[in-house]
């Protein structure tokens, strides 16, 4: 299956996204709609589920699931995945891991999303001093602003692959090469990219993502990436069954972590989302994650001047390709854009409807590499 195969064959389309069947889906950096391939497995599962045990497939699952997200993160190794659910909490497992010592500081982002930003913040509490970094523009992270806010007291920095409002697609590469010369740890929350652009985790130390954006899977069944070099410097803060070794079930003297990522999957996993994770990510795979990014660069140059000629102020509309991601922000002084957002709703086109932390709203599309120009068309007709 090929981009060009999705777009050219209406039957296909919808038989693969059956949104399209109904609406103009163009919200993927929200919560976004299953795809069928991930719908189907849950449906085979759930099958074979009710007539067994429902872990009975578990092991075999896992393995080829951290395989399958090695074809999307470059680089990285089937035992640095773990499965532990939402990002903010793959998140929140390093800022509560690490140790840090006195005059530690770490680097974010303030206007990054919320699930960014509050476990950094909480470590204030232990002495960390917390570092904002400072922006021309909104969510427009280059690499000299991170750069320059590091010093020898640095011990991680922590950032968005994309931003959730601007779209700014930073350089994971060149920022956490950087980061890497100085010994300093580069934390990633990957939900604005992964699936839609290539991502490389050569110079990332700890990378997450759900699977309910670009990834077309289920919430809450996401990965966490640990580079295997520091992950014995991330303490298991949730222990269990699982992550401890636990012969017959039965607590042991001593607290001995399995090796590799497994150490931070505490718990009985959310195998039916895993089995739906497993089966998009091969299907985005499969169409390749180098074409899908190609045609949403191509679907962000349609939409951008047509945007603007139609009066609307588009963020960060002049960014070369290399900081763009698939989302597309607009903004009008004189337009009421909760009353657009509803217009949009009800004539079958989904967008969203954000805000920054001073309250001013920017209506959201981000579209997907399914979605044909006549449905982006419409979407700009109806502003």
């Amino acid at each position: 299956m090929t981009v060009s195969e999705i777009l050219s064959d209406e039957r296909l389309r919808q038989d693969e996204f059956p949104v399209c069947r109904s609406k103009a889906y163009l919200a993927h950096a929200g919560v976004a709609p299953l795809a069928r391939c991930a719908a189907d497995a849950i449906g085979h599962y759930s099958f074979m589920a009710a007539q067994d045990d429902q872990e009975k497939w578990l092991p075999k699952l896992h393995r080829a699931a951290r395989e399958s997200a090695t074809k999307l993160l470059v680089g990285a190794q089937a035992d640095e995945i773990a499965f532990v659910g939402p990002t903010s909490l793959a998140l929140s497992y390093v800022a509560g891991g690490l140790t840090f010592r006195r005059n530690d500081n770490i680097v974010i982002y303030h206007d990054d999303f919320a699930s960014n930003v509050y476990p950094w913040m909480a470590l204030a509490g232990q002495g960390v001093k917390v570092r904002y970094l400072n922006t021309r523009e909104l969510g427009r992270i280059r690499s000299v602003d991170v750069l320059g806010q590091v010093d020898e007291n640095t011990r991680l920095v922590a950032l968005g692959s994309a931003h959730f409002i601007s779209g700014w697609r930073i350089d994971l590469d060149v920022i956490g090469r950087a980061l890497r010369a100085r010994g300093i740890l580069f934390c990633v929350d990957a939900m604005q990219t992964l699936g839609a652009f290539p991502i490389s985790v050569s110079n990332v130390d700890f990378l997450a993502a759900d699977g309910h954006k670009w990834l077309l899977s289920p919430c809450s069944a996401g990965l966490f990436y640990v580079r295997k070099e520091v992950q014995d410097k991330l303490r298991p803060i949730a222990l269990g069954w699982n992550n401890v070794h636990c012969p017959h079930y039965a607590a042991q003297d001593q607290i001995a972590f399995h090796s590799g990522a497994r150490r931070f999957e505490a718990g009985t996993h959310n195998v039916i989302g895993i089995v739906a994770l497993k089966a998009a990510m091969d299907m985005l795979a499969e169409v390749g994650i180098e074409n899908i990014a190609a045609e949403l660069l191509r679907k962000r140059a349609l939409l951008v001047p047509a945007l603007q000629a139609k009066g609307w102020t588009v963020l960060n509309a002049a960014a070369p390709a290399e900081n763009c991601a698939g989302i597309i922000s607009l903004t009008r002084e004189d337009a009421d854009l909760s009353a657009i957002h509803a217009r949009l709703t009800e004539a079958g086109v989904v967008t969203s409807l954000r805000a920054d932390r001073t309250g001013k709203q920017y209506l959201r599309l981000s579209p997907h590499f399914y979605n044909t120009d006549a449905e982006l068309g419409r979407a700009v007709e109806l502003l």
